[in-house]
């Protein structure tokens, strides 16, 4: 495998088309697109300073590196690649690009990122922006921490583990999304969603869980959370007590206590849910 090492490179499409490569300790100054159209690239301790760095590129890997916030749109149309310890600052990275993976890295500027994405895998990753994750497809993501708002809309086939999210909005549109033993915060949380399901989770949401197409929640907490699961077809068992409940479709809800339960026979059919409380031992 060639090798560069420790230069500075310059001008559009630096690397176009490179093939076999391993760049060590570089810095991709001025001039765009310096690894289009790339192959089987191995890419460590290096900055990338300007703009689409790294689009139409197969069998990329990326560890202890940097893209900064120049390095806009930087992953496009790209499959397999990883990034490893690595800070990504700039926005919109990963749009349209299969087969990715990060591990133990920072995204202070995360809006717009991860796009329309298949084959995503996360792991210890810090992410912060609106509109994280939008359509993206086949996704695990472990130890996630996000703080932004609109996370996940659109996406399908969705497992999370062990995360923390503060945001607004997450889960809107999605379809089998799955997130186990994590806290989520944030309003409306899940709207318009299908088969979405919570484990051992912990969730505060203003008016959350609502227009939800088989919705499950196993043994979750629901903390300062209201006006939950309006016109969602809905099998809850909670830990302690839910704020309040709005008229639900169907289903069965159990708690240890409820604070107010609406029920409007005008709304909906009442007979068609089960609202338990939990008997003491």
């Amino acid at each position: 495998m060639e090798k560069i090492t420790d230069k500075v490179l310059t001008g559009e499409r630096a690397l176009f088309q490179t093939r076999g490569l391993q760049i060590v300790g570089c810095t991709f100054a001025d001039g765009e697109s310096p690894l289009k159209e790339s192959a089987d690239i191995d890419i460590s301790r290096t900055l990338f300073d300007w703009k689409y760095p790294i689009w139409y590129s197969r069998n990329v890997a990326v560890r202890d590196s940097r893209l900064t916030v120049n390095a806009r749109a930087g992953i496009w149309y790209t499959r397999d690649i990883s990034l490893e310890n690595c800070s990504i600052e700039a926005p919109k990275t990963f749009r349209r690009s299969n087969n990715i993976r990060i591990s133990d890295c920072d995204m202070p500027n995360a809006e717009e990122t991860l796009w329309a994405c298949r084959g995503v895998k996360l792991e210890r990753v810090k992410a912060k922006g609106d509109y994280f994750a939008m359509n993206t497809e086949d996704a695990e993501c472990n130890a996630l921490e996000l703080d932004g708002n609109y996370s996940f809309d659109g996406a399908k086939n969705v497992v999370i583990t062990s995360s923390r999210l503060i945001s607004k909005d997450a889960f809107w549109n999605s379809e089998n999304v799955t997130v186990k033993d994590s806290f989520i915060s944030g309003e409306y949380l899940g709207w318009n969603a299908k088969n979405l399901t919570f484990i051992n989770c912990t969730l505060e949401s203003l008016q959350g869980l609502c227009y939800v197409e088989n919705l499950k929640l196993v043994n979750c907490k629901l903390i300062n959370t209201t006006l939950a699961f309006e016109y969602s077809t809905v099998e809850a068992d909670i830990v302690g007590s839910v704020d309040s409940v709005k008229n639900p479709v169907s289903g069965r809800i159990v708690a240890d206590g409820f604070g107010e339960i609406i029920m409007q026979a005008d709304e909906v059919d009442v007979s068609a849910t089960e609202i338990i409380i939990r008997e003491k031992n």
